[in-house]
């Protein structure tokens, strides 16, 4: 199949790539004959934290090849900020990968200094970024010590500074708090927090589902090449939702209420605590006037989303539905 990536975007196309920061339309890339990516298409939005998940052997990381141009992609267009992907974008990229990549014999200051003028930046820039980000990581005593002198957790702030010391327009972070202590984690994470504030865009890849609930704020799903699910993370929760609410009451619980009938189904009761879905068509003013009227005193009324993980397993299981 001929690559695609010199046609001319028509104008609908050239709007939407304003609001993105990237834009894929069906890509494909094959190795021998595995298809590691199977008509991918999908946009991230500017200024947002992109979760990109995925099983081992999704696909994933051969995306990530493509977008930061490793690698080219079979056939497919990719536009990075509004331009056709070429060789000049890697200086407007910042990619951390899951396998660090630092050379242990080097000085932390004497690496960071090439890979700050590999990224496009002047010795004085580079000088400048860096100066900001050792007293920032309160690392200025590092300048002069080798990388294998380091801890991991130490290796990993460093991985981090050079990801990010050329100010990038896209951050793609694979697996950012792998082997960091929770003190260095929380630290990257306010890191990664600042720069989204400051208009940053991010792909954050990871296997950690909570991690996603708590930083994203869009999500692609890839599975077996193709990308099964994407969309807002609060959207997609309330796709998946399944009209289950939480219930906490004060008193005895009617016989009335744990019989089956048409305003809802019990599913779990625990004390003083009930999980109970409502029935087709039913409206929440009528679960909670069910319990009214039996004469309980209803303390809390929360509704249940499915978590990310949830969501992640039934899709990946192919128990979609929706």
């Amino acid at each position: 199949m001929a690559s695609r990536f010199n046609e001319k975007p028509t104008f609908p196309a050239l709007i939407k790539q304003n609001m993105n920061i990237l834009q894929l339309e069906h890509v494909v890339k094959t190795y021998g004959t595995h298809r590691a990516v199977n008509d991918v298409t999908f946009d991230i939005p500017k200024g947002l934290v992109f979760g990109m998940l995925g099983p081992n052997g999704a696909g994933k990381t051969s995306l990530i090849r493509i977008i930061t141009n490793i690698t080219k992609a079979d056939s497919g267009n990719i536009w990075l900020d509004g331009e056709p992907l070429n060789s000049r974008h890697p200086e407007q990229i910042g990619y951390m990968p899951e396998e660090r990549g630092l050379y242990k014999k080097m000085k932390v200051g004497e690496q960071l200094t090439y890979l700050a003028r590999l990224k496009g930046l002047s010795a004085s820039q580079a000088k400048e970024s860096l100066s900001y980000w050792f007293k920032r990581f309160e690392i200025v005593d590092w300048w002069e010590k080798k990388i294998d002198e380091l801890s991991k957790g130490m290796q990993q702030k460093v991985q981090f500074i050079s990801t990010v010391l050329h100010k990038p327009k896209l951050l793609i972070l694979d697996e950012p708090f792998s082997g960091l202590d929770p003190i260095n984690a929380q630290l990257i994470e306010s890191e990664i927090r600042e720069l989204a504030k400051q208009g940053t865009s991010i792909i954050f890849s990871t296997h950690r589902m909570e991690q996603v609930e708590e930083m994203c704020d869009h999500i692609v799903l890839i599975n077996k090449g193709k990308n099964v699910l994407e969309g807002e993370v609060k959207a997609v929760k309330q796709r998946f939702k399944e009209n289950l609410f939480s219930i906490e009451y004060e008193g005895d619980l009617p016989m009335a209420l744990r019989e089956h009938n048409p305003v809802f189904t019990l599913k779990k009761s625990a004390g003083q605590r009930l999980t109970v879905q409502l029935g087709e068509g039913v409206r929440t003013n009528d679960l909670l006037q069910k319990f009214i009227h039996s004469g309980v005193q209803v303390r809390s009324f929360n509704e249940i989303l499915p978590s990310i993980n949830e969501i992640f397993i039934r899709s990946v299981r192919g128990e979609v539905g929706h």
